[in-house]
């Protein structure tokens, strides 16, 4: 049953994502569905991140269809050419806690996140890696927080894990030569995890690294929270959501995200249009090149939003690629490689050598790629959005993951899922080269069946009576129950439409 807008004031929630694309998006359809069930939402992101959307995306004509939707930023005390991740990302948490934390009490203690038919925020849903602050601010103003986590449930389980690693001396690893044992220390994950499998954060050589001691109290933060929404499905991460139940007991796996928008607004029979909530600007034009491809004959590739290549390592995937003589479709963004004094040479090369089977683009609409019918395979970062599409799509991985959680889901995707093959920490032509014809030609057939399953089994679970279905109308309810306070109406007595 969808949830209608009761008599009385709708709830309002704040949304608050960290500053990252792979966090932004997820965070703009939690929005969208949140807004489908009657809650009105106020998202706000740094001035930094607003200002792209506002450049790049389509939110600002989009949420307008939503009653009471409000677009706010904030300052994150940085300058707008600072990077915000890589090594500068200390600086930026630092400032967030200086800077952006007594902003964010101040807006909230004096209701500027409001409007006047909901004026007083009645729900936060902060995400994962800002979730202390949050949750500190939170507690002093007694609003009930819900913790949004982006990444999956097995690395959440893995980060939340850390304190433990350290505790019985896994942590820090000791050598190269232990990135292949096995790793005891994550409930659940014994005979499953490698060192290597760790969150990036892991591999310091100090485990009073203020990154990995921040990162480990951030995702315990979660048993302080009201709840802990993730975008996944029972089906998919069972035995990893059972663990987490025992920490933090309101979860809400409402994913796979995108498929549940996508079917609540067909049964909206709201009109589907190519919406974007990028943060980069999108090349469509690889959507007309892959129209005139075979069928499941193109190799996707993109490690996503943040990941930077050495020059040698991006002379090597694009030799594995070339030598696959498959065709191929490639995100290359423009700080995709590290600058040098031959990087435009190696760019033009690039682009020279491309022309016979593939095509470059400096960022695509990948929803839409995926679902294509000419892409056979995906060459990712494992990024946990990209894992969710490329799972929904059919479409079996190649996954080369970089940092943070990607370590984690690339294992599950090569060894619990099988439905792709992890090639981490590995930068080797003839490796790139092996792995895409082992997807595209030897074992296409046994990952695609698996992919398809996996598929069948989220769909499902975003259907009617459906695990994730279910959860969402249980987090729609407990948000209408932490809305006490009475409703302001206008003259007219109907709710007024907040714009953007």
């Amino acid at each position: 049953m969808e949830k209608h807008v009761p008599h009385g004031c709708p709830p309002r929630v704040l949304l608050f994502p960290f500053s990252e694309q792979g966090h932004v998006n997820p965070f703009l359809k939690l929005a969208e569905l949140l807004g489908l069930g009657g809650v009105h939402v106020t998202f706000l992101s740094t001035y930094y991140i607003h200002n792209r959307l506002l450049l790049h995306s389509d939110v600002q004509s989009r949420f307008k269809t939503y009653p009471g939707f409000i677009f706010k930023a904030i300052s994150d005390g940085l300058p707008d050419d600072h990077p915000r991740s890589g090594e500068k990302s200390y600086e930026f948490f630092k400032a967030l806690n200086v800077v952006t934390k007594k902003l964010l009490k101040h807006m909230l203690a004096s209701d500027e996140l409001g409007s006047d038919i909901s004026p007083s925020v009645t729900c936060i849903i902060a995400d994962g890696l800002l979730a202390e602050f949050t949750t500190n601010i939170a507690t002093e103003l007694h609003i009930p927080i819900i913790h949004f986590h982006v990444i999956s449930a097995c690395a959440v389980w893995a980060l939340f894990s850390i304190p433990n690693l350290i505790e019985n001396g896994e942590l820090p690893i000791r050598g190269k030569e232990d990135m292949d044992k096995l790793v005891t220390g994550v409930p659940s994950m014994e005979g499953l995890l490698r060192f290597r499998d760790l969150p990036s954060f892991c591999r310091t050589s100090d485990v009073k690294d203020p990154i990995l001691q921040g990162i480990a109290r951030e995702s315990r933060q979660c048993t302080r929270a009201q709840g802990l929404i993730l975008n996944t499905f029972e089906e998919l991460e069972g035995p990893i959501l059972s663990h987490l139940r025992t920490h933090c007991p309101n979860v809400y796996p409402i994913g796979p995200k995108h498929t549940h928008l996508k079917l609540k607004l067909a049964k909206k029979e709201v009109i589907s249009v190519q919406s974007t909530n990028s943060l980069f600007k999108t090349d469509r034009s690889c959507m007309a090149w892959l129209d005139a491809q075979p069928l499941k004959s193109v190799m996707y590739a993109s490690f996503g939003s943040v990941a930077v290549l050495t020059r040698d390592e991006l002379i090597e995937f694009w030799y594995g690629l070339v030598n696959s003589k498959k065709r191929f479709l490639w995100v290359i963004r423009p700080d995709f490689y590290k600058q040098g004094d031959d990087a435009k040479d190696v760019l033009a090369e690039l682009l020279e050598g491309t022309k016979e089977r593939g095509y470059l683009v400096g960022w695509a609409p990948q929803e839409e790629v995926l679902e294509h019918p000419a892409v056979g395979g995906f060459l990712t970062h494992s990024g946990w959005n990209s894992t969710m599409e490329s799972a929904v799509a059919g479409v079996p991985m190649i996954c080369w993951p970089r940092r943070a959680d990607q370590q984690v889901n690339s294992r599950y995707v090569s060894e619990v899922w099988k439905i792709g093959l992890d090639m981490k920490d590995v930068s080797d032509r003839k490796v790139v080269e092996k792995m895409v014809n082992e997807v595209m030609v030897e074992r296409r057939e046994e990952l695609v069946n698996a992919a398809d399953e996996m598929c069948k089994l989220a769909v499902k679970s975003v259907s009617e009576g459906g695990s994730s279905h279910c959860n969402f109308d249980r987090l729609i309810e407990d948000i209408y129950k932490m809305n006490k306070k009475p409703c302001m109406k206008s003259e007219t007595n109907e709710y007024v439409v907040d714009e953007l």
